[in-house]
């Protein structure tokens, strides 16, 4: 199969494209190493919501409703604060009609572009972001650490690996989320009365008028039930609502079926993201968002148990990771 991985262009934003047989790929080092586009070029079949040529300047105004944008600190935290061992962080307040920090640092700066290439059974781009005090980012969250991100095609679709190393001498704080936006339908010719989700979801927490968790866990609503049980639409109504991980058969994962051209679209995420955010504008735009999360939303402002919430920490030197993966299964 051919696999291909170069430097490229992305409607003016400088790119890495990787090719690997019918798949294809871009990732945008410059725009928070957003994998902007994930495409099968054979079918015509575009599994994330790209910007439209007219769009690329909201898409830079807004990097986080499109492609696969890192969340770090993900969602939102009351008042800008962060409270973590004793101590109370402050982070500027970008959501000011609800008075929060909403989707933290890393999705729309520049990030360091570590390699690319292809191989007999891949392509690949490995891309970080390593902060410091002489990083901005450090102002406002001062822990100093890596992040590395690689992206790989191969006949089994995009694998997306996530690596955070705490390169500091104290304990940091690990939350981190991805934005996914998913195109549904992805495919020429369906609709979205064609779509059915199937996502591990628990229990829904409970959010305030400021999109904040009141601590309360709720039952899922009949429609909530179906996604979980894999025959609910994903459209069934504006969602921006927010739920306890609960893994089926070992696996944490989104399924996004194509009722009409019998094809499921499968990002299985792992276990390590304990929440899912589910949030899909106004139900009627195209495209949701099955976003992965470790943590809960404002977790470190939260007086509940840590391991409820997945709020956890990386000593020095320590390193935590994730692999998820989007692929298509046909004939299903």
């Amino acid at each position: 199969m051919e696999a291909k991985a170069i430097k490229g262009i992305y409607q003016g934003e400088q790119a890495i494209w990787l090719r690997f047989g019918r798949y294809e790929a871009a990732v945008l080092p410059e725009r928070g190493a957003n994998l902007i586009a994930f495409r099968d070029r054979e079918s015509n079949f575009r599994f994330l919501r790209e910007p439209a040529p007219e769009e690329m300047d909201a898409f830079r105004e807004n990097p986080s409703v499109y492609g696969i944008p890192i969340l770090f600190p993900p969602n939102r935290y009351e008042d800008g604060l962060l409270r973590w061992d004793g101590e109370v962080y402050r982070m500027p307040v970008n959501e000011t009609e609800r008075n929060n920090r909403l989707h933290g640092f890393l999705h729309a700066i520049p990030w360091e572009t570590d390699g690319y290439g292809a191989e007999p059974c891949e392509s690949w781009a490995a891309l970080s972001v390593t902060v410091d005090e002489s990083h901005p980012v450090y102002r406002h969250f001062p822990f100093r650490f890596t992040i590395r991100l690689r992206y790989s095609l191969s006949k089994n679709g995009l694998v997306h690996h996530v690596l955070v190393r705490n390169d500091g001498d104290r304990r940091m704080p690990l939350l981190l989320g991805f934005h996914t936006a998913v195109n549904a339908p992805f495919a020429p010719g369906s609709t979205p009365a064609d779509m059915r989700i199937r996502l591990t979801i628990g229990e829904r927490w409970e959010l305030s008028d400021r999109m904040l968790p009141t601590g309360r866990r709720l039952p899922l609503s009949p429609e909530e039930e179906k996604m979980r049980d894999g025959t609910g639409s994903p459209y069934f109504a504006p969602l921006d609502h927010h739920y306890t991980a609960a893994p089926q058969q070992g696996r944490n994962r989104m399924e996004l079926r194509d009722m009409r051209r019998g094809l499921t679209l499968v990002y299985d995420v792992g276990t390590s993201f304990r929440q899912w955010m589910l949030w899909n504008k106004d139900a009627a735009s195209g495209f949701f968002c099955p976003e992965p999360q470790t943590n809960l939303i404002n977790a470190p402002n939260m007086d509940l148990p840590a391991e409820e919430i997945g709020l956890f920490g990386l000593e020095p030197g320590e390193i935590w990771e994730e692999t998820s993966r989007l692929y298509l299964i046909r004939g299903v």
